[in-house]
């Protein structure tokens, strides 16, 4: 499984939570940055932060994926459509949740959602 971080970085404890949820091992974690400029549009910027993940059009449409979306809602839209569009179908992606009573904040991976069943479940209630 291949990890695509647009959040902050992933530590060891985290990775180990996924490969629990998952069953199988992130055999690589590709970290980008998701900073947008605001007074510029943002499906180009969602493009480019894609682009920069490096993968191939093969890639895309065959390697097991999952995403760790950025925090800003508008970004995380671009690049679903985005993911979409590139895949052929919607990505996993990971849920953190905060761990109470830590100082500094620290966060836990509460699930992973994948997006294209929970979007194949809603056409049943068409």
């Amino acid at each position: 499984m291949i990890l695509i971080n647009f959040a902050h970085p992933i530590t060891e404890q985290q990775l180990a939570q996924i490969e629990a949820l998952i069953g199988s091992a992130i055999e690589r974690v590709i970290s980008v940055p998701a900073q947008f400029d605001n007074m510029q549009p943002f499906e180009p910027q969602g493009v480019e932060l894609l682009e920069k993940v490096g993968l191939t059009p093969q890639e895309w449409q065959t390697l097991p994926i999952l995403v760790n979306l950025p925090s800003l809602n508008v970004i995380a839209a671009v690049l679903l459509a985005e993911l979409h569009g590139r895949t052929g179908h919607f990505p996993a992606i990971l849920r953190l949740r905060p761990v109470p009573n830590t100082t500094p904040p620290q966060f836990e991976v509460a699930e992973v959602l994948n997006l294209q069943a929970i979007r194949d479940r809603a056409r049943t209630r068409r």
